[in-house]
């Protein structure tokens, strides 16, 4: 699953508040509150969790689980270089990212 602090991770990599987290994944405020408030895995309920990973990989992050091939082993999270297609055909890695919206 995931970690509270892959959470915060993840936030931070895409540059968003809990507010607009919350939003991507069609889940309230308080939510994500409590969830990045777990000491460890997030609890929470199945559907939530659900929203909230998919809604993660939508954005371009990739959670790398425990034990998950990498150097050191352990847990975190990434962005995913999305690919475009480019003048040949192939596919190629694109460096854009999903900006944060403005707050006012």
């Amino acid at each position: 699953m995931i970690t509270a602090a892959q959470m915060r991770a993840a936030r931070a990599l895409l540059g968003i508040d809990q507010r607009q987290l919350a939003e991507l994944a069609g889940i309230s405020v308080p939510t994500i509150q409590r969830m990045e408030a777990s000491l460890d895995v997030v609890r929470g309920n199945v559907d939530s969790l659900m929203r909230l990973l998919a809604a993660l990989e939508s954005a371009g992050v990739e959670v790398i689980n425990e034990g998950a091939v990498s150097t050191n082993g352990g847990r975190g999270v990434r962005l995913r270089a999305k690919l475009k297609p480019s003048e040949s055909g192939a596919a190629e890695p694109s460096r854009s990212f999903p900006a944060a919206r403005d707050e006012t």
